[in-house]
């Protein structure tokens, strides 16, 4: 485990200017460990007493203020009780008697006014609370913290932790989701924290400890993929380390291809953390913010979609509120093949007969039978595909995936604005002198769309670029018609070989 100060520099010295703040994290990512181990170090200073308790409680009680204070006072004093703290460190038992709506504002000054350390909270899971219980527990928080100047006692420092930003509190309990006014409960926080991913340093020093401890090594291969699968996502950092060494029963130094088959294992069992993502993925706020991801285009933005923006970074799904792009190659994949889910039961062809005798992958043939699928099906699925934008783009992976994932992979690219997405098949097999060799096929998706010109130049140029980077000598450059204009279904796959401004020749299949 990595020390707090590693991963919450700031939060130690807001605590010691008794601030009052946010910290937020997507879900899994060590939040609650990294609180609990920050909260045993203010302990051990002498003159702070600091408790993490949960409020996810609460969320049962909804509008109700009075049983939601009485649930999180329960929480409190559960958590004050087993830390092992002498009896003048403890809350008062009873809670001071006060009406519902002041009841924890009480609580908590009677404590501060017996207890002879300063009181520093952390709320984790403050997001559970709803609504009217929301603002009126925040509400007692400012309260309070406002009183402190006139001498009344009060936590020195208070720290919300949950999934959301503060700005989000106000969606949940309501408000708008812009700025608060004076008198609004939010006023209080001065900073709004969030705690990182692992950097590549860091997944460096948590695998070293696992080497320290077992003597079993990861090769520098294995974390630098490690690192670029997970982008240092704390979860999969650990799900992956967990898969090779109990699940797989790798004994030996970790290898970059183990890190690889612990990806697919987790991808394909759909792990807790993920299935968590991807249930968010048809809720309409994320919806409208990850479609055009896919879709390659770009939203059409206001203040509500910069809102979304935040929200669906905050889940942990986008990498950033500017660049508009999956998290990491884990989640981008999971995404995907989650969205291709109804697409994949219409595939009925089998995957071991487009093998050639040599081993290799008949991709040619994988594209023609994708034409006759889109000819019978295309229509359909895309009218109930719910990422309609993005329908053309989830129907072709989710073709590709069905009939490679058996014995290849499939890689995937794509960000917001990019108008295209990029997809590298890679299938193994073994050559003629036993040797085990790579296949690599590469591919470009594009969407031509009502009121714009060809795709062909700007796809051929980009896919240029794509073989480039690949050091590829060809390629394929689909282009979806969704024209209104657009041949009749029955007439569209035609395949025609062409040239890139580089000189490469590529094949280009119109559907």
């Amino acid at each position: 485990m990595l020390p707090p100060t590693q991963r919450l520099p700031q939060a130690r010295v807001l605590i010691e200017m008794e601030r009052y703040f946010v910290l937020h994290a997507p879900r899994q990512t060590g939040k609650t460990t990294t609180l609990d181990t920050l909260a045993s170090e203010l302990n051990t200073q002498g003159n702070i007493t600091a408790l993490m308790f949960s409020c996810e409680s609460a969320k049962a009680a909804g509008d109700d203020v009075g049983w939601a204070e009485s649930l999180l006072l329960d929480s409190l004093r559960e958590a004050a009780e087993g830390s092992g703290w002498p009896e003048e460190l403890l809350p008062p038992n009873p809670w001071p008697q006060s009406s519902p709506g002041s009841r924890l504002r009480a609580a908590l000054r009677e404590w501060c006014r017996r207890c002879p350390r300063r009181v520093v909270l952390f709320l984790d899971e403050i997001d559970a609370l709803q609504g009217t219980s929301m603002v009126s527990i925040l509400s007692q928080l400012r309260d309070g913290h406002n009183a402190r100047p006139k001498g009344r006692p009060f936590p020195a420092s208070v720290v919300l932790c949950g999934l959301r930003d503060v700005r989000d509190y106000k969606v949940a309990s309501g408000g708008g989701p812009g700025r608060s006014n004076p008198a609004s409960p939010f006023n209080i926080v001065t900073e709004s924290l969030r705690l990182g991913d692992f950097t590549a340093d860091q997944i460096t020093e948590l695998y070293g400890q696992h080497t320290q401890a077992t003597g079993q090594a990861f090769t520098n291969d294995a974390v630098d993929r490690v690192f670029e699968l997970t982008q240092g996502q704390p979860w999969l950092v650990n799900a992956l380390a967990y898969e090779i060494t109990f699940r797989m029963g790798v004994a030996d130094a970790i290898t970059a291809g183990q890190v690889e088959e612990a990806k697919e294992r987790l991808i394909r069992k759909r792990a807790t953390h993920l299935d968590a993502l991807v249930a968010r993925l048809h809720e309409p706020r994320v919806e409208r913010v990850i479609e055009p991801i896919v879709a390659g285009t770009w939203p059409d933005t206001d203040t509500a979609f910069d809102d979304d923006v935040s929200y669906v970074h905050d889940l942990g799904l986008i990498r950033g509120t500017r660049d508009m792009q999956i998290a990491n190659p884990i989640y981008r994949e999971v995404l995907l093949r989650v969205l291709g889910d109804r697409t994949e039961r219409f595939v009925k062809a089998d995957p071991h007969s487009f093998v050639l005798p040599d081993g290799r992958f008949d991709l040619p043939r994988l594209l023609e039978e994708f034409v006759v699928f889109w000819r019978e099906h295309g229509e359909v699925l895309i009218r109930q595909e719910g990422y309609h934008e993005a329908a053309c783009q989830i129907i072709l992976m989710a073709f590709l995936h069905r009939l490679v994932n058996g014995g290849g992979q499939l890689d995937r690219e794509y960000a917001a604005g990019t108008k295209r997405l990029d997809v590298l098949v890679r299938w193994p097999y073994t050559g003629p002198d036993g040797e085990r060799l790579m296949q690599r096929e590469a591919m470009e998706l594009k969407v031509w769309r009502a009121n714009e010109n060809d795709p062909l130049p700007d796809g051929l140029a980009q896919l240029d670029r794509y073989l480039d980077r690949l050091t590829l000598p060809t390629g394929v450059l689909v282009i979806f018609d969704r024209r209104p204009e657009a041949p009749p279904w029955k007439a569209r796959g035609g395949f025609e070989r062409t040239t890139t401004p580089s000189g490469r020749q590529v094949t280009v299949l119109r559907v």
